[in-house]
């Protein structure tokens, strides 16, 4: 074999090292596929929402590890399933969204899929091929070849006819539709593999049959495990408390501090399945860090790769070094312009010029008290801080005390901020 075809091999086995495959069609099958030559795969995510969010992040990931292995990685929107909504994993039925929201949707993630995978990473619409699909057409074509005990014999499905509001025949029929969007892909695009998260392999098996109905080929399939909360549910975007990649939503400081807060025993497989990290470089960390835990080294490193994926390189430093002023040794006197604007976004901020205002008054006026004699007392017994140095009920804020000549942070005790910030 050449190399690139032990690449692909390793992939397989790279994958499975990450705990990443849970689910597959027949494995030896898959890794003599990739053994064979590049391979196309698609996933697949409804844009339900102008903003992707960390539960998508594993199969973005897993484009971008075929994408760099030299295979041909496509993105795929459902605007036509996100229309219906998918019963997986939900217990009550999606609202559908008119197709205005949908195209805002479709064009805020487009950019996030291009930052995590590449830019010459195709996204398709599956609106394309079934907006226009005549309704005769389809059930002869596709539904002929699928048995309504094989859909209601799929878990999700099963869950939300046993419970109070059962399932619509619109959310019903949602797997026809991704089924037949496998088999669209395959038949335009060469497409031979789709990946998905656990929840979804009922409706990817159902693909892989159809197209062997259809066609009569064999294509392959696997699902990697879901990012569960603490109380076992999956992370989505209908679910409270929702980490998201849009930095409209889930700031990088706000996204950073996320994985710095991650269980210890989440650390080795965060690392693994959700940075770029070589799977022994990955180890290595969680290695370290579960020798000496309350370094929190092992978060950090999680934090700052996962945050450079997602964001880049730049906004994961600002992030890291607005994580140390707030939480760690940072010094505000060496803190970067990038790293206090993204303080601003976090902390209470007042917009004033503050040259010439003594600390008394400032105080007051960030509400950091309830009153200049609080004010007073608070200086005078050593608990404010200005630019991270005590300061005195005597002081008065000079030209020299704004950072980078708009910022100046005030401390009250060890760990309420506020940021004045002066209008350039």
């Amino acid at each position: 074999m050449n190399g690139c075809h032990d690449g692909a091999v390793d992939l397989l086995a790279d994958l499975e090292a990450r705990g990443l495959v849970q689910d597959s069609t027949d494995r030896d099958a898959l890794r003599a596929r990739l053994a064979a030559g590049p391979i196309t795969l698609y996933y697949g995510c409804d844009p339900t929402a102008d903003s992707l969010h960390i539960g998508n992040l594993i199969g973005l990931l897993l484009l971008r590890r075929f994408h760099d292995a030299g295979h041909t990685a496509i993105a795929l929107a459902g605007g036509a399933t996100g229309m219906i909504g998918d019963p997986g994993g939900k217990s009550e039925e999606r609202n559908l969204l008119d197709p205005d929201t949908l195209g805002r949707n479709l064009a805020a993630i487009k950019a996030q899929i291009a930052q995590v995978v590449g830019d010459d990473v195709p996204l398709v619409d599956n609106h394309r091929w079934t907006g226009d699909l005549p309704l005769l057409a389809f059930l002869r074509d596709v539904g002929k070849h699928v048995t309504v005990n094989q859909m209601v014999a799929k878990e999700s499905v099963r869950a939300r006819m046993e419970g109070e509001s059962g399932i619509s025949y619109t959310e019903f029929s949602y797997m026809l539709l991704q089924a037949n969007d496998y088999l669209w892909l395959h038949e335009h695009e060469g497409c031979d593999l789709q990946i998905g998260g656990s929840d979804q392999w009922g409706n990817i098996a159902l693909g892989v049959d159809l197209i062997r109905r259809r066609t009569g080929h064999h294509v392959h399939a696997f699902t990697w495990p879901l990012i569960v909360r603490a109380d076992g549910r999956k992370y989505g975007k209908s679910e409270s408390g929702t980490v998201w990649l849009g930095a409209h939503r889930t700031s990088p400081y706000q996204l950073f501090q996320y994985w710095m807060n991650v269980a210890d025993a989440d650390v080795r497989r965060f690392l693994l399945q959700l940075t770029l990290l070589p799977v022994e470089e990955a180890n290595s960390v969680a290695d370290a860090h579960e020798a000496a835990p309350e370094r929190r080294a092992g978060q950090r490193r999680l934090a700052r790769e996962n945050v450079t994926v997602v964001h880049g390189p730049e906004a994961a430093a600002a992030a890291e070094e607005a994580s140390e002023l707030l939480f760690g040794a940072g010094d505000p006197l060496t803190a970067s312009p990038e790293a206090l604007a993204f303080l601003a976004e976090e902390v209470p901020t007042t917009p004033t010029d503050p040259v010439g205002t003594g600390l008394v008054d400032l105080l007051a006026r960030t509400r950091l008290v309830r009153s200049k004699s609080e004010a007073r007392r608070a200086l005078e017994q050593g608990g404010v801080y200005l630019n991270g140095n005590g300061a005195g009920a005597d002081d008065v804020v000079t030209e020299s005390d704004l950072l980078h000549g708009r910022w100046v942070l005030l401390r009250r005790g060890k760990r309420t901020y506020h940021l004045v910030v002066r209008d350039p």
